[in-house]
């Protein structure tokens, strides 16, 4: 559990500095890393608020539990982690804000881990004439009115214009080699994973889950839309989980120009596979994918009753399992779910498979996230440098979900062939 280890009881900011942050607040909450959620916003407004307040004090996990998401005085901490799952959540989506060109110069509100205290600084080489100083980020010590500009301190450890001009440049040279950098790295994140699916000449398809769920129908009179008409029909749903996962995947291609077309799991044939890259979504609901990760080192597993299901290492000599028990997903709501991620050349196609799919509806998210978010990736680059570069991968993922909302998608194994 995170624990504070210093007073933060004087920690006060000038009127110029609180309003700084809180202007930095609004910008970073109205990004779309954080205008599509509710909890976080919630959550970053909050302990900024207090903080400002001079309440840092204050900011404990269970208080944020009570505050927040309306959890009993009494709740356990320990088995209701979703202080801990939304904050690590936070930080990926502010580090993924300001890792942006554009907001590279703004003033930084941070999270640091180990603590839901928020932290304020200005980033090196920026240079703002009454708030330059604002440094919450490096000591947590206090921050105070800051003395004028003419009084004897500054005026005797004032250093040289030249000085200034040539940090601010040394400063500004590494804050864009440090762009740059953070560019490459990310370019080659995903490069690592989908360049081969991308230098197919053929087009991708996509093969999604479906589920027979209506025979019928209703719709509206476009004439007079408060009339309906309820058809006879045999519709095809997907699953709303999987189409986030699809949308995901098929926003990486769409941002490299690569073609491809979408089919259900029901209506897919060998043919459509022997015709180019096959990407499939979703596990128990889609018969491809069982099928294709029989056969490999990580592969899904469930009881006759279907009320656990499971990834099995078979390499493992105490049969190691990722399970998710379907009681606990239906009375809590809260629960950790697990996926598989996988690229390799199916021996029945000759033809490059990729898979994403969770045992529940979180963990396929969160596998759609994992391929599709860079940052993610990156953690991929060590363990195939370290496996010689294999062409064929398997990646075993767990998430946190709380009251149904996955988290962020960790590595739990991995395995190059």
């Amino acid at each position: 559990m995170p624990t504070e280890s210093r007073s933060h009881e004087n920690t006060v900011l000038n009127g110029v500095a609180e309003s700084a942050v809180r202007e930095q607040l609004d910008r970073l909450l109205a990004n779309p890393y954080f205008s599509h959620s509710k909890r976080f916003p919630t959550f970053l407004r909050f302990v900024t608020e207090q903080t400002l307040a001079g309440e840092a004090d204050n900011i404990k996990e269970r208080t944020l539990g009570i505050e927040i998401f309306g959890r009993d005085a009494g709740y356990d901490t320990a088995s209701d982690p979703i202080v801990r799952v939304t904050a690590a959540e936070i930080r990926k989506r502010v580090a993924q804000y300001y890792q942006e060109p554009a907001h590279g110069n703004e003033l930084r509100i941070a999270l640091p881990p180990g603590s839901y205290i928020p932290r304020f600084c200005w980033p090196d080489g920026a240079n703002d004439p009454v708030l330059k100083d604002l440094e919450l980020a490096a000591e947590d010590a206090p921050l105070l009115s800051e003395p004028p500009m003419d009084s004897p301190a500054v005026r005797t450890h004032r250093p040289s214009r030249l000085i200034l001009a040539v940090t601010c440049v040394i400063a500004g040279l590494l804050s864009v080699g440090s762009v740059l950098l953070w560019q490459a790295m990310h370019r080659s994140a995903l490069d690592l994973f989908w360049r081969p699916v991308l230098m197919s000449k053929d087009p991708v398809l996509l093969c999604i889950a479906d589920q027979l769920q209506y025979s019928s129908i209703v719709l509206r009179d476009a004439a007079d839309p408060a009339h309906q008409l309820v058809l006879n029909d045999k519709l095809t749903a997907i699953v709303i989980d999987d189409v986030f996962a699809t949308v995901k995947v098929a926003g990486v291609l769409q941002s490299k120009s690569k073609q491809y077309s979408l089919k259900s799991e029901g209506a897919t044939n060998l043919e459509d596979l022997r015709n180019g890259p096959t990407i499939f979504i979703g596990a128990f609901d889609n018969t491809w994918t069982l099928r294709l990760t029989n056969a490999l080192r990580y592969h899904f597993a469930n009881d006759s009753a279907m009320t656990k299901m499971s990834i099995v290492d078979i390499k493992s000599s105490t049969q190691t399992q990722w399970v998710l028990d379907r009681s606990v997903q239906m009375a809590t709501n809260n629960y950790r779910d697990y996926a598989i991620v996988a690229r390799f050349t199916d021996p029945n196609t000759g033809r490059l498979a990729v898979v994403v799919a969770g045992i529940g509806r979180g963990g396929t998210i969160a596998a759609g996230e994992f391929l599709s978010d860079p940052a993610y990736l990156v953690q991929l680059q060590g363990a195939v440098k370290a496996a010689g570069d294999k062409e064929n991968m398997e990646i075993v993922l767990s998430t946190q979900i709380i009251d149904g909302q996955p988290g962020s998608p960790k590595i739990e194994a991995t395995y190059f062939w």
